[in-house]
């Protein structure tokens, strides 16, 4: 990483590390820093400290909605389970965790639940 990033940057890189350090964050900079190093900059400007670091919801509110749009939109695989593992290191249970998947049956359908269930145990496994 470039040491002249701006202050938004090095914030948002902290709360991206806070949140998926040690694997999703580092995947995600390591996977397309070669491609589209643009991307890597407005995803951790934009979505970490833009949007997640806002005022009006904790972190863990934030990764209950992140959680359940991922189970909606069903084919976010890779972001559900980052997801489901940073708000497990911010002290969700895997009961709470479960809850805001099921909450998604009507609204997703039962295939992206099972699946977004499937993949939550995956995760849990790996915490244990």
């Amino acid at each position: 990483m470039e040491n002249n990033k701006s202050e938004t940057y090095e914030k948002g890189l902290a709360l991206l590390n806070q949140l998926h350090g040690g694997q999703a964050g580092e995947q995600l900079v390591n996977n397309l820093k070669d491609i589209c190093p643009d991307f890597v900059d407005m995803t951790i400007e934009w979505a970490m400290q833009g949007i997640m670091a806002r005022p009006g919801l904790d972190l863990l509110t934030r990764e209950y909605l992140l959680i359940a749009s991922c189970t909606t939109l069903g084919h976010t695989v890779p972001q559900l389970k980052a997801h489901i593992d940073a708000a497990l290191k911010l002290g969700a249970s895997k009961q709470q965790i479960v809850e805001v998947i099921l909450q998604m049956t009507f609204y997703a359908g039962g295939a992206a639940v099972s699946n977004a269930l499937s993949h939550a145990k995956e995760v849990f496994q790996q915490h244990n």
